[in-house]
């Protein structure tokens, strides 16, 4: 029995830590990602065979210690690091970082789907809407013109209510996330205002790729999801820079130290089988003696 648990826990080992090395490495390969949050491998004992069960002291006899053999290492979760990364300058306006806790909201013109995501690298489509990368529409207060607050809550939208005989010349971000258009006629207005979201359990937003993460009503989000009242530096959220990015959050001696500790325990279990093979093969020679 002895013998087949170390090889169970062997075998254990070698496949929780190269699920650890996949997690470290998937870390580093995205050393340069927008936004990029860190993972971390969480590892528990799996379940002990009992030999003995513990029991109670009665009378005279003493209270008697269980005697159990664990049977190896699982994972027991992957949480990421929701930290802050650094804001690196790009000079282009539509880059947005956000300085603080939140995440900016975009939606799948197509299906509906709503996404939450930290990466901020947007542009202008041809019709003028915010988005990201992938075609995500960013979500916001939106619908404003010269004199006229942005009021509607939904996709972003640039140059759609200019003054008469005028065009948009430039644009601007501020800290607040107020997106501000200039016109041709020396006049300006702000036409739409980036929403931000944060929640109560960031730990269960799942990753969908592309920056994005879904599983926002189970991550619980603070004052409800998208109520239009999720304004930039207001109720705990973070503050927007414009012509920036926010950088990934790895770091690369931490990584690189828990890859060494990671391929040694690999090591370790590898050894484990090893050494119980050759006892193995002691016993099947005694055998044939």
């Amino acid at each position: 029995m002895a013998l087949i648990g170390t090889l169970t826990s062997g075998v254990s080992a070698l496949r929780t830590f190269s699920k650890g090395l996949e997690i470290i490495g998937n870390n580093i390969a995205n050393i340069n990602t927008t936004g990029y949050k860190t993972s971390q491998a969480n590892f528990t004992d799996s379940f002990s065979n009992t030999v003995r069960g513990s029991a109670p002291s009665s009378g005279a006899a003493s209270s008697m210690p269980g005697v159990q053999i664990g049977s190896g290492v699982q994972l027991s979760g992957v949480t990421t690091n929701f930290s802050q990364g650094s804001l690196a300058a790009t000079g282009t306006t539509t880059d947005v970082g956000i300085a603080g806790r939140g995440f900016f909201m975009v939606q799948d013109a197509t299906s509906g789907a709503k996404f939450a995501t930290r990466d901020g690298s947007f542009r202008l489509d041809n019709q003028g809407f915010l988005v990201t990368q992938g075609g995500m529409r960013v979500q916001g207060m939106t619908g404003g013109s010269v004199g006229v607050a942005p009021l509607a809550l939904g996709d972003m939208r640039v140059g759609q209510n200019p003054p008469a005989g005028t065009e948009l010349q430039s644009l601007s971000i501020d800290r607040h996330g107020n997106l501000i258009e200039f016109y041709s006629d020396g006049t300006s207005a702000t036409t739409n205002r980036i929403q931000l979201q944060n929640f109560n359990d960031t730990s269960v937003l799942m990753r969908e790729g592309n920056n994005l993460f879904s599983g926002l009503e189970a991550a619980g989000p603070i004052g409800g999801l998208l109520t239009g009242n999720n304004n930039p530096g207001e109720g705990g959220l973070g503050t927007l820079q414009s012509g920036s990015l926010e950088s990934s959050n790895v770091d690369l001696t931490t990584q690189f130290s828990d890859l060494i500790t990671t391929q040694r325990s690999f090591q370790a279990g590898s050894r484990l089988i090893t050494v119980s093979d050759s006892i193995l093969e002691d016993i099947v020679n005694l055998k044939r003696n």
